[in-house]
């Protein structure tokens, strides 16, 4: 995936390739230029942070198609980057340690710990969920329809047209776009709101250092102490797309807090893959760009604040559909206007976010949710499909005669995906499920948390004040800091008093109201 990432470039040729690109997106475009040796031209790559304002703004609809055609093949162009043998091999493997080891399929394997515990309670959330965002998602798509005929178009909508229009319609409905909102959303600023938020929770105080030997001169370096002033770790940020780095983003460690030794304390890293700005120029984010840093930094600090004995229990180390409450919980500061007002102030003249664009931004958080929600759980459905073949002790599974692609069309046919509409990762480039084990047949963790998070949030908005100190000290010690330390039902139970339903997460997308007509 790295290397067709790598092999890939749009490079745009005038004003009339750039038609309707915005000043960021320009000024992102010529840095990549830059840092391919094509000085005074623009490039947009498969990176999300580069392709998805493209899509967003791009008036060229042949560019659009060209570059998300390339966009959704990562991983499926044949040669040696084609890597559906290897999805194939992989699967046959994990469906034979699923039988040597007595269960039905690997789905069945790789539940029976987690919170879940079962494909059928999976699929019980992911059908729910589903049914409600593809009737959000077909009303948007027959609004966007119209649309394109407004304009006097007749072509029908593709998946590459869809946030172009979205775009327009986003304004329309909500009024607002991305270009008014962005400048408020400088790149320091956001590491400020989220170092913020941690020392309002859990008294964490970030102070950088100089000196410590790092992987790349981008990356930088924070030491995290607590509200005592005692050392807690070490925070590396490496936050800016390069060609020789992966896309996506991420946390990880470089040693796990444990007391085994002593008393170790964690080297935690997040990677994010934001554009660069113009020489001179401030990193300017999108909204969703701001809560991904958010989310990676949630997920930092479960390993900043792990106080466990054993380093295989530590900080993420836990069940998969449990690991993404810290980050997906975190997000929800973003979102408030006490943390906006304070932090998203305008990268020219420091003033904060008017009032009235602050409302409007928040009022907009549900919208195109059946867009993002229908890409994500179609991946997950498909995932859970993949994993869900069996082999017997007496037939092998023929990998010989599987085909990852018809499997894909089969799967997206039975829950009638919309034509308009790609999954968020195509088998071919899911690295979640297939450039490791951590998330296969456990996609739906995401969504499994995020039925956790919505009602965790909750339970600061029924004290009336997001930074309450005695759930967030509940917080701490029953999610932050307990690892796998005890079963996930239980720790959420002894921090919110009970389990969460649905709803909360239905509610929070925007998706138990009606759908808004065309």
């Amino acid at each position: 995936m790295l290397a067709d990432e790598q092999a890939y470039a749009l490079v745009l040729e005038g004003e009339d390739e750039l038609a309707g690109l915005p000043d960021f997106v320009r000024a992102a475009a010529r840095a990549a230029a830059d840092e391919r040796g094509l000085a005074g031209k623009h490039v947009i790559t498969l990176a999300r942070s580069s392709i998805e304002p493209f899509l967003q703004f791009s008036q060229r609809r042949d560019l659009r198609e060209k570059i998300f055609r390339s966009w959704i093949a990562r991983g499926d162009g044949g040669g040696t980057t084609d890597n559906k043998a290897i999805i194939v091999e992989m699967l046959a493997l994990r469906i034979e340690r699923a039988r040597l080891l007595g269960y039905r399929t690997f789905a069945h394997y790789r539940l029976d710990d987690a919170m879940a515990k079962t494909p059928d309670a999976v699929r019980a959330l992911l059908d729910r969920v589903w049914s409600a965002a593809r009737r959000h998602a077909l009303a948007d798509r027959d609004a966007l329809q119209a649309l394109v005929q407004e304009e006097g178009n007749n072509f029908t909508l593709a998946a590459w047209d869809w946030r172009y229009y979205a775009e327009k319609l986003r304004k329309a409905r909500c009024d607002i776009e991305e270009a008014a909102v962005k400048p408020y959303f400088e790149l320091e600023r956001i590491i400020e709101a989220a170092f913020y938020t941690a020392n309002r929770l859990f008294g964490l105080t970030f102070e950088r250092r100089e000196g410590i030997p790092v992987w790349h001169e981008d990356v930088r370096v924070w030491e995290v102490r607590d509200a005592a002033g005692k050392h807690r770790g070490v925070f590396f940020g490496d936050y800016f797309a390069r060609s020789s780095k992966h896309s996506g983003a991420w946390m990880t460690s470089l040693r796990e807090q444990e007391k085994l030794r002593g008393d170790v304390r964690p080297l935690i890293l997040n990677v994010l893959n934001f554009s660069r700005a113009g020489q001179g120029e401030p990193v300017l984010l999108s909204f969703e760009d701001a809560k991904t840093l958010f989310h990676e930094f949630g997920h930092a600090l479960h390993g900043l604040l792990s106080d466990v004995t054993f380093p295989m229990i530590a900080g993420t180390n836990v069940q998969t559909d449990w690991v993404e409450l810290p980050s997906q919980l975190y997000e929800h500061w973003l979102e408030r206007p006490e943390i906006l007002r304070g932090f998203a102030t305008h990268h020219v003249t420091g003033e904060p976010m008017p009032e009235e664009l602050l409302r409007r931004l928040i009022a907009a958080r549900t919208f195109d949710q059946g867009r993002a929600t229908v890409e994500y759980v179609a991946s997950a459905l498909v995932d859970l499909d993949l994993h869900l073949q069996a082999a017997s002790q007496a037939q092998a599974f023929d990998a010989a005669a599987f085909d990852i692609d018809a499997f894909e069309r089969a799967a997206l046919g039975r829950i009638g995906m919309p034509d308009e509409l790609v999954m968020r990762h195509r088998p071919t480039h899911f690295q979640h499920v297939f450039a490791g084990g951590s998330y296969a047949a456990a996609y739906y963790s995401y969504m499994w948390s995020e039925v956790l998070d919505a009602d965790a949030f909750a339970a600061f908005e029924e004290t009336g004040d997001i930074f309450d100190r005695a759930t967030a000290t509940k917080l701490h010690d029953h999610v932050y800091a307990a690892g796998g330390l005890r079963d996930p039902a239980q720790l959420y139970t002894a921090f919110r008093g009970r389990l969460p339903t649905p709803e909360g997460l239905l509610k929070r997308r925007g998706l138990l109201e009606a759908p808004v007509d065309a």
